[in-house]
């Protein structure tokens, strides 16, 4: 079975397979912020559309960051790091691309299993 969630035009913000959830790219909605801050507001987004599914951070299997700029590494790490749980924390790529919005400094993709 195959569930859609916030289905729009072009994209659904989640799906799910096989107790798997696909978690689109999440952005920041005030960007007036710095990476720290526009990075905890994805996080809480992703742990939003989890909870959806009764799932949760510990559950992610993998994270794939996107920085508008690399050197907003260790600010968005700050935000990371207080997020993860220890011990809990997935497999995670973190790249430098060119966003669609240039005012989002981070877009971050999850896969998460659910329980």
């Amino acid at each position: 079975m195959l569930e859609r969630f916030d289905v729009g035009p072009r994209m659904s913000e989640m799906t799910v397979h096989n107790k798997v959830a696909y978690l689109s790219g999440q952005i920041p909605e005030d960007t007036s912020q710095d990476i720290t801050g526009q990075t905890r507001q994805v996080l809480a987004e992703i742990d939003k559309l989890l909870a959806l599914v009764a799932s949760d951070k510990q559950h992610i299997l993998r994270a794939e960051v996107f920085l508008s700029d690399i050197n907003d590494f260790t600010g968005m790490n700050a935000a990371w790091d207080e997020w993860v749980v220890a011990g809990m924390t997935p497999a995670r790529a973190t790249v430098e691309a060119k966003l669609a919005d240039p005012s989002w400094k981070v877009e971050i993709v999850v896969t998460a299993a659910l329980p």
